[in-house]
């Protein structure tokens, strides 16, 4: 007789799982939440928006958002990328439970090695997007590589790539 496969979990509880696991990962960042950062996830694709606030303006005679609202944008969006696509296997598996995620549980984050942007054009008053791409990962670095449009995905305002220090395995922290 051969063994029976286990049943597959239902699609909600599955999404529901994942959608507690991203809101832990940025809500467990203040920074995030001060620039009105958010996160659509669409299976393991991330798209991050950041919600226009006059708070964002540099220059008010343009007016256009701020150089460091910009980059700072773009440094989250490759953070949290990165972190998902290594936290994504341990949250599939149930290694991760969603619910242990918090802001005192957080798993350490990537830490900046250098990262630099590109302006190609002003950000307009309104609601930016990013996507970030993982180039690299390795298990003491990660290059990545993020985009930032407006109104039209084809046509960035600003483009970024970053090299990050990876924080040591989960069972490495406590030796």
């Amino acid at each position: 007789m051969t063994p029976r496969r286990p049943r597959p979990e239902p699609v909600q509880v599955v999404k529901q799982r994942r959608d507690a696991a991203l809101r832990a990962l940025v809500d467990g960042v203040p920074y995030i939440r001060f620039l009105g950062i958010s996160f659509d996830r669409r299976g393991d694709e991330l798209t991050a928006t950041m919600a226009y606030d006059e708070k964002l303006i540099g220059n008010p005679l343009l007016p256009a958002l701020h150089g460091g609202a910009t980059a700072a944008f773009l440094e989250v969006t490759a953070i949290i990328e990165l972190s998902w696509s290594y936290l994504w296997e341990d949250i599939e598996s149930g290694r991760i439970d969603p619910a242990d995620i918090d802001a005192r549980h957080l798993p350490r984050l990537p830490k900046t090695i250098d990262f630099t942007v590109d302006y190609l054009r002003s950000g307009l008053p309104r609601d930016a997007y990013a996507r970030a791409r993982v180039n690299r990962s390795g298990r003491r670095y990660a290059s990545v590589h993020v985009e930032a449009w407006q109104d039209n995905r084809a046509r960035p305002f600003a483009q970024a790539t970053g090299h990050f220090l990876m924080p040591p395995p989960r069972e490495a922290e406590g030796a």
